[in-house]
């Protein structure tokens, strides 16, 4: 639940709004610079008795220090509107261990690197990121051993370039070949560029070459109407969707079928709305007048993404995405630490999800599916897939 507040026109106006909320924010940058047992309700730091400590993460966030003193040099100090959450990897195994969880797959929110000028500066910070991500968590201390797993940053900036584009290339390619890495992380859109977008297409080529999981995280869009409320609460659903049906249209899942896409969010609203996005599918003539492509039936495309169930874990939710891509596609999340105020205390992260999955879907969600898709992460905790 992040957005930079620096990348558009209407950042100023996003802060006002979003005032309301900062209390909630500071609270729950408080709770994370607590002990667990100094936090109503939390007890001591511990996994929860009833599943025990199984849980794999998929949508969670790093802010290493010198990745937060960079924002703060360009004066980033708030994120979607509030104060950039407290964020270490003890804080981050804290957490775990409070809500049973075994792994967090972390990645680098929005503005990610984006509100870097140029582009030797963008490609320097994502590799030290990167480079972070893998020998101080991913591959680190014994202490670390199996508590993180890592989704690269690219260097792409709020205009995309070719120069961006090549840079990322090369180190999507040094993030999983060389750092082993677990995957890759894109933004919905970038500047208003969308991933469907014909400049994207060498980085495309190579992620599918890669063979990786991508995930794609929201951002705030450009120009969005002001209904007075914060951003998050929607739009960054909205540009999710935005971003799958654009790539659907762009023939890019037909091109580049080694991909797997994660969907933040439970795909936005994409799982509701799936057979709307799908009509232009249905009647080629058609699509073909506003210069689209796509197969005689999309559901397939939309059926093979994976969906996370970050801030999503209720049933109006969870049903639409079970409904459209069966529950082997949705992945266990819990977007910390920007949703630390949801989680204060200790023992099950989600307890909405009993309300769609029965004990065997719901153990997959939380763990069996991330091991069928991330079997480097599998081999590091010694967990047996399936």
């Amino acid at each position: 639940m992040t957005g930079s507040g620096t990348q558009d026109a209407q950042g100023m106006r996003r802060r006002g709004v979003l005032k309301a909320v900062l209390p909630l924010a500071v609270t729950a940058t408080a709770l994370e610079g607590a002990p667990a047992a100094a936090v109503p309700g939390a007890g001591p730091a511990k996994a929860s008795p009833a599943r025990g400590r199984d849980r794999i993460d998929v949508h969670c966030h790093l802010i290493p220090d010198f990745y937060r003193k960079s924002l703060t040099a360009h004066g980033i100090t708030e994120i979607g509107g509030v104060p950039v959450p407290a964020w270490s990897p003890a804080l981050a195994v804290d957490f775990m261990n409070r809500y049973g969880i075994e792994t967090q797959v972390v990645s680098v929110s929005e503005p990610g690197v984006t509100y870097l000028d140029s582009p030797a500066d963008r490609l320097d910070m994502a590799r030290r990121l990167n480079t972070y991500m893998s020998r101080d968590l991913v591959h680190g201390s014994a202490y670390r051993k199996g508590r993180f797993g890592g989704f690269a940053v690219l260097p792409l900036g709020h205009t995309v370039t070719a120069k961006d584009v090549s840079d990322a290339t090369a180190e999507a390619k040094r993030a999983v070949r060389e750092l082993r890495l677990d995957g890759v992380g894109l933004f919905s859109s970038y500047g208003g560029t969308y991933l469907g977008d014909p400049v994207f297409e060498p980085l495309l080529r190579t992620l599918n070459e890669l063979g990786v999981m991508v995930f794609i995280h929201p951002v705030t869009p450009q120009a969005y109407p002001d209904l007075g409320l914060p951003p998050f609460l929607y739009e960054f659903t909205f540009d999710t969707t935005r971003a799958l049906v654009n790539m659907l249209y762009k023939g890019v899942y037909t091109r580049h079928p080694r991909i797997r896409w994660l969907a933040a969010h439970a795909g936005g609203t994409l799982p509701y709305i799936s057979y709307r996005t799908s009509l232009l599918t249905l009647t080629p003539a058609i699509a073909q007048q506003f210069g689209a492509s796509g197969a005689a039936d999309s559901s397939p495309h939309f059926r093979g993404l994976f969906y996370d169930t970050a801030l999503s874990p209720a049933p109006q939710a969870m049903k639409s995405v079970q409904e459209l891509a069966g529950s082997e596609h949705i992945l266990f999340a819990t977007d910390w630490p920007f949703t630390s105020a949801l989680f204060p205390g200790a023992g099950d992260p989600a307890p909405q999800l009993d309300e769609t999955f029965d004990a065997r879907e719901r153990l997959a969600v939380e763990r069996g599916n991330a091991l069928a898709q991330f079997p480097a992460l599998a081999a590091r905790i010694g967990a047996r897939q399936g």
